[in-house]
């Protein structure tokens, strides 16, 4: 069990999220419009839920087929590849050297990630919260 697992406030978040999807969405379900790098994600709402999704990906212990299943179910936009690739092979993807991002990117699109050459376009938007 992890550090939230017992309190009331993580109980109740995970269960009306479960209610709602089915299991915890990942964060660009929980804000479309976010960036990955948004102080959104490190206070309030979005912190909460990064909390409650760490919490419950945590009990869940998915295998790698299970992870592939849970972000595929939830199409991301192409910002969120690293985030997507840190999860899929347990890495902090962020922190690869361009040579090796490239190659989890490339394994991405093997598996049927379409937006990959975008993803430096989408993480520059000005758009994003």
């Amino acid at each position: 069990m992890g550090k939230y697992s017992n309190a009331e406030w993580y109980i109740q978040s995970k269960t009306d999220y479960l209610e709602k999807y089915g299991d915890v969405p990942p964060p660009w379900v929980y804000e479309p419009d976010a960036h990955p790098f948004s102080i959104g994600w490190r206070m309030g709402g979005g912190e909460s839920h990064i909390m409650v999704l760490g919490e419950w990906l945590e009990e869940k212990a998915f295998s790698f087929d299970e992870k592939l299943a849970y972000v595929k179910k939830y199409p991301a936009p192409a910002r969120w590849y690293y985030w997507i690739v840190g999860f899929l092979w347990d890495i902090e993807a962020y922190d690869l050297p361009d040579a090796e991002i490239d190659a989890y990117f490339k394994k991405l699109e093997q598996l049927g990630f379409e937006d990959v050459a975008n993803v430096e376009e989408d993480l520059d938007r000005d758009d994003l919260i």
